[in-house]
């Protein structure tokens, strides 16, 4: 069983090694949340201008200072190292694939003006959790207009 969590990053440090079209989608809500995001990646998909860009790949060190890495390469084995160095540091660890590697699961959410909902399939089916929330979110806009 997972513990489900909502996380202050404002102003916080977070890693994320990979800069694909998944990686890009984590970093825009990483940087919605307040987070300062550096970013490793030989390549990168169109990266916002308050991202720190450190244009090579994944090197063992990488995630010192951090409290947050993603891992978001095309790359299993990278990602494996990514999220072994991350647990050895104790830090939170999000990987794209394979997702059970990290420590936690991005959840989908649903939000509407102060309200979230949280939803997770522990990693098993993200387009279920997709639907689930574009559901969500209706309702919300439905029952709860402002």
């Amino acid at each position: 069983m997972r513990y489900p969590l909502f996380l202050d990053l404002t102003g916080q440090p977070v890693t994320v090694i990979g800069a694909g079209k998944v990686a890009a989608r984590k970093i825009r809500s990483l940087l919605n949340a307040g987070a300062q995001v550096t970013v490793i990646s030989p390549k990168a998909y169109r990266l916002p201008q308050n991202v720190r860009w450190v244009k090579r790949r994944y090197r063992r060190g990488d995630l010192a200072g951090a409290c947050l890495v993603i891992a978001a390469t095309d790359d299993q084995e990278i990602n494996r190292q990514v999220c072994a160095e991350a647990k050895r540091r104790r830090q939170l660890v999000n990987c794209i694939a394979p997702p059970l590697a990290g420590n936690f699961f991005v959840p989908a959410v649903a939000r509407r003006g102060g309200i979230a909902i949280a939803i997770s399939t522990d990693g098993r089916s993200p387009a279920l959790a997709k639907r689930l929330r574009q559901e969500l979110e209706q309702f919300l806009r439905t029952r709860y207009p402002h």
